[in-house]
């Protein structure tokens, strides 16, 4: 028995899966000034009348890393960057309190100058004087030589009870700015992120769970919660991960496809070529931060069902603001879920109230209760459409990466459209017609979100460097550093990526049946050094393959 939560900003919901069926769903209102009660409730309503021993793992995906970035609810951050020569200090100070201290690793992790131990003595003093809550350490090209953030690390901890990300520890990837975003995001939001990972704890133990936990990741797959506590930044995006993840094992397809998920706050909007999701090559961005964290791609607007109306200059206006529950369930503005209870859509909530809100909005436009909610939820489909074409534009004038490899030439030629959400059933007529394409929505749209963070297996990724002159392997992402002999070579390097991935992976409570690993990038090229050659510098980037747990490839419904 696995349990699927989506922890959303208007709601949680919940589903339980057994032998691929799903067997019981509940769908909470989220109360975000008491989110352990939020858990507590749905996680009892979920499972009154199950055995709580039978549960075999609990996926979830959560809003609350996202959230805090985009509302600007971070923890404040001391950065200590070393840029080296021939860089600009100013589009790297991201932090709250930024030092950027001497010494030098060059790229291929050769000490050329080295660290000067008191400023990093006079960069605690700043931190301690500006009251910093976390810290980040960051070097150029940290992934090749880590022991200048070891030893920056080393010094701090001492007298460092905060809690401080190293930046090779975050990725495998070169690129230094998106390793420095990267990493202060991740200090950023720690802190939230630790509160919300302790009210899953205690809901849990509160109703007598004793099984492993695992978050959603960008990239669809997940994680288990205390890796999830060491990379917080790994869980933003969470929310459209498991939406994504959903559509995918509810409503499977090969074709390229437009993919919705119309919530009760947003709209996420996804692709499909040729069935395969498109994926962010080098990294999500989210705000003015680009990031190294694996993603597929989507885009989120302002736009859901409890979405506040007003009339502007004698127009509709339809969000992106969400200010509260809809009128029909006490909320103080009118949404288009009020116009979905007037045109019959929705049975639910006080439909005198809904009456009320849509009567005072069509009088202002000469318009009847039902002839507004009419002209509402044609807006609503109108903005979605223009969004949708927009991203197609721009998708269609880059190269189109999906999560297996780059397409050549390829161009994203939607047959069709797969929409999930609270709204999805009531919104499918109007997207197929303003889209004209055919519109599908499963069973369990309504919390399809859940069912695919329930579905989602493990995954990570790794980079192995080999150095056979300097006769040194790395992988940042597992804290591997060892000596490798003149003669290393790819196949070597290939077969040592993976066996050290199935290794994690089990160790992090993968089942062996769900581990598919594959090469997504592989190097090898000589090193030259005057007219000789000195060695090979060697490349592979590894990956357990995103997807859906196995077993449950078939949803069924009981």
């Amino acid at each position: 028995m696995i349990i699927g939560l989506d922890m959303g900003g208007t709601h949680i919901d919940g589903v339980i899966i057994e032998d691929g069926t799903i067997i019981n769903t509940v769908k909470k209102p989220t109360n975000r000034d008491n989110l352990f009660q939020s858990i507590w409730t749905t996680l009892q309503e979920l499972l009154s009348g199950y055995n709580k021993s039978d549960i075999k793992r609990i996926n979830l995906s959560t809003t609350v890393s996202t959230n805090a970035i985009v509302e600007d609810k971070t923890s404040s951050v001391g950065m200590i960057i070393q840029s080296g020569p021939g860089l600009n200090h100013d589009f790297l100070a991201c932090g709250d309190s930024n030092i950027f201290i001497s010494g030098y690793v060059d790229h291929r992790g050769m000490v050329v100058e080295p660290l000067d131990l008191e400023e990093i003595e006079k960069a605690m003093v700043q931190f301690n004087k500006n009251s910093m809550e976390s810290y980040a350490i960051v070097t150029k090209f940290s992934t090749r030589n880590p022991s200048h953030e070891l030893e920056v690390e080393k010094t701090l901890g001492a007298n460092n009870p905060l809690q401080t990300t190293m930046g090779h520890t975050i990725s495998g990837k070169l690129n230094f700015p998106r390793r420095v975003f990267t990493s202060y995001l991740n200090s950023a939001v720690h802190s939230t992120f630790e509160n919300f990972a302790n009210n899953i704890k205690i809901s849990l133990k509160k109703e007598g769970i004793d099984a492993p936990i695992f978050i959603l990741k960008a990239d669809g797959g997940t994680m288990n919660l205390a890796m999830a506590e060491d990379k917080p930044v790994e869980t933003i995006l969470s929310g459209p991960a498991a939406s994504f993840m959903g559509m995918s094992g509810m409503l499977d397809t090969d074709k390229d496809a437009v993919l919705l998920d119309i919530g009760g706050t947003t709209t996420d909007i996804f692709f499909l070529a040729d069935g395969i999701p498109l994926f962010e090559p080098l990294g999500i961005k989210i705000g003015k931060y680009k990031t190294l964290i694996r993603a597929i791609y989507s885009v989120s607007i302002g736009l859901g069902g409890d979405s506040s109306i007003d009339i502007v200059e004698d127009e509709l206006r339809i969000g992106p603001r969400r200010e509260g529950y809809p009128y029909a369930f006490e909320g103080p503005k009118p949404t288009p879920t009020d116009a979905m209870i007037i045109l019959g859509l929705i049975d639910d909530g006080d439909k005198d109230r809904a009456y009320e809100a849509m009567d005072g909005l069509g009088r202002r436009l000469n318009l009847s209760p039902e002839g507004v909610s009419d002209l509402i939820l044609e807006t609503v489909g109108d903005i979605i459409e223009s969004k949708v074409a927009e991203l197609l534009g721009e998708v269609n004038n880059r190269p189109v990466y999906t999560v297996k490899e780059l397409l050549h030439g390829k161009r994203i030629e939607p047959e069709l459209i797969n929409v999930i959400g609270g709204p999805a059933k009531a919104l499918a007529p109007i997207l197929e017609g303003k889209l004209d394409l055919p519109c599908y929505y499963p069973d369990d749209y309504s919390v399809a979100n859940a069912v695919g963070a329930a579905l989602a297996k493990p995954t990570t990724e790794i980079t192995l460097l080999a150095d056979t002159s300097r006769k040194i392997l790395s992988i940042p992402e597992l804290g591997v550093y060892e000596k490798i002999g003149k003669r290393y070579d790819l196949d070597s390097a290939k077969q040592r990526a993976i066996s050290l991935l199935e290794e994690y992976a089990i160790s992090m409570g993968t089942d062996r049946d769900d581990i598919e690993v594959e090469i997504v990038e592989e190097s090898s090229f000589n090193m030259i050094q005057g007219f000789s050659t000195t060695g090979k510098n060697i490349r592979i980037k590894a990956q357990i393959k995103p997807g859906l747990i196995h077993e449950l490839g078939g949803i069924r419904h009981d």
